[in-house]
């Protein structure tokens, strides 16, 4: 099943069959995500298998939409952490400008930190400011990145549980894909 890189006309050239289409759901695309790009996954997975009976191309078909979802767990869980990177320079900017201000203007300050953490996710110009004003008080990259995975705990555990337990899928299906073709040559050594 592992092999050299094929090229797109040597991908073209395992297809999944008409008589199998109907195995195959159209795929369940959230916004954002790519027909064409499914698709060339689809097909470069079908091409490495080379599925050559009904249950093999069953199993391919749950290899590429494994593949697929482990890909969609990636992009997710990196969306995920930026969110909370904000929430992390939000965290730092509070511990820096919300000392000593009186109870009567924390609200105001409040909404200013928050105005300032989105300046720093949509603004280059005032991201920079921002990192720098928050590395001469000791947050660094580190410190902020320690920050968001620590806020993002509970959506990170989840998201690996997620990649472990489609990645184990796939592992059992591809595991199964080899024991269908020893099973199948051994039937033909067994009866000429």
């Amino acid at each position: 099943m592992n092999g050299p890189f094929q090229t797109a006309q040597q991908l073209t050239a395992t297809a999944l069959p008409t008589e199998f289409e109907v195995l195959a759901q159209p795929p369940l695309l959230l916004p954002g995500e790519h027909l064409d790009h499914y698709q060339a996954l689809r097909q470069a997975i079908f091409a490495d298998l080379a599925p050559r009976s009904a249950i093999e191309w069953l199993l391919a078909i749950d290899v590429a939409e494994l593949s697929w979802e482990i890909q969609r767990y990636r992009v997710l869980r990196h969306k995920a952490l930026e969110i909370y990177r904000q929430k992390a320079i939000e965290a730092a900017l509070r511990s820096i400008d919300m000392i000593g201000i009186a109870p009567e203007f924390e609200a105001e300050a409040e909404y200013y930190t928050l105005q300032n953490a989105l300046s720093w996710r949509i603004d280059a110009v005032a991201a920079s400011e921002i990192d720098t004003r928050l590395a001469r008080y000791g947050f660094d990259q580190h410190a902020i990145n320690t920050e968001v995975y620590v806020q993002a705990r509970e959506i990170f555990v989840l998201f690996e549980g997620l990649l472990n337990a489609a990645q184990t899928k796939r592992m059992l299906l591809l595991r199964e894909i080899r024991n269908q073709r020893l099973a199948g040559g051994r039937r033909r050594m067994d009866f000429p």
